[in-house]
């Protein structure tokens, strides 16, 4: 089975299902539960002084007092599927709201996302409103020491190839499985020369119309070749690129893409 991998977005949208709250033993990816419940001790902990709490995860002082209330109460607020939860670029351009339902259901089946709070957790797993990136600082806890290790040994349980969306800061909480199928997914734009050249920003845009084109085509292929294939039904061309990666080349009827990448 094919697995698409994406980061989260700091930005997350409020509410939730009434009466829910974080239960762990519902996530994907049990054995986990562990190293979740350190980082949600941590954030706990941190959540105690604000002023120390919004210099640890950089925020803003417009942002602080929405944030720091989220992480108060983030084992008992409402909540969402994380595909839901989610806001921002990459989430707006996938719009999991409006996808049809079986598309739906594929984003639950082949969609992991990677919170640097839970791990990685699939796309329909209900997780809170909360704030904390893959660069935070909590007590007693280097994120990325804490988490690529037990990461990376879910991903190399998961069989069928991976297409890692994540951005760099991501990828290093959970190292991929040295493995043929297992693929960083570079996203550039081509130029008229032919060249490719890398989208900052815009990649962010990229991965979710991409994602969302490719859930809605219908089943995902259960092989890279399969994917690649697939991907260029949609419009989306897709090929090799640097050992261990794939490019994924933004259409240029893509208005906006190739002037502002």
């Amino acid at each position: 089975m094919t697995t698409l991998l994406l980061p989260p977005s700091e930005t997350k949208r409020d509410g939730g299902a009434a009466g829910s709250s974080l239960d762990l033993a519902a996530l994907s990816f049990p054995d986990l539960g562990d190293a979740r419940r350190t980082v949600l001790d941590a954030l706990a902990s941190l959540a105690a002084d604000d002023a120390a709490a919004a210099r640890a995860l950089k925020l803003s002082a417009r942002a602080a007092e929405r944030e720091l209330a989220r992480n108060r109460v983030v084992r008992s607020s409402p909540t969402l599927a994380a595909i839901d939860r989610y806001t921002g670029v990459l989430y707006d351009a996938l719009d999991a709201a409006t996808l049809a339902r079986p598309a739906r259901t594929r984003a639950e089946a082949h969609v992991l996302v990677h919170s640097a709070l839970l791990g990685l957790i699939g796309a329909g797993d209900a997780i809170p409103a909360y704030r904390l990136s893959h660069d935070s600082r909590l007590p007693g806890i280097a994120l990325k020491r804490h988490w690529s290790g037990a990461n990376a040994e879910v991903l190399a349980s998961i069989g069928g190839p991976i297409l890692d969306l994540r951005s760099e800061g991501y990828a290093a909480l959970g190292p991929l499985p040295q493995r043929d199928d297992a693929l960083f997914v570079r996203v550039v734009s081509l130029g008229e020369d032919g060249a490719t050249r890398a989208l900052n920003h815009f990649n962010k845009k990229g991965k979710g119309a991409f994602v969302r084109a490719l859930l809605e085509r219908g089943p995902l292929p259960g092989s890279v070749e399969g994917v690649i294939a697939a991907a260029g039904e949609c419009g989306w061309p897709m090929r090799p690129g640097a050992p261990g990666e794939l490019e994924l080349i933004v259409p240029a009827t893509l208005e906006g893409f190739a002037a502002a990448g």
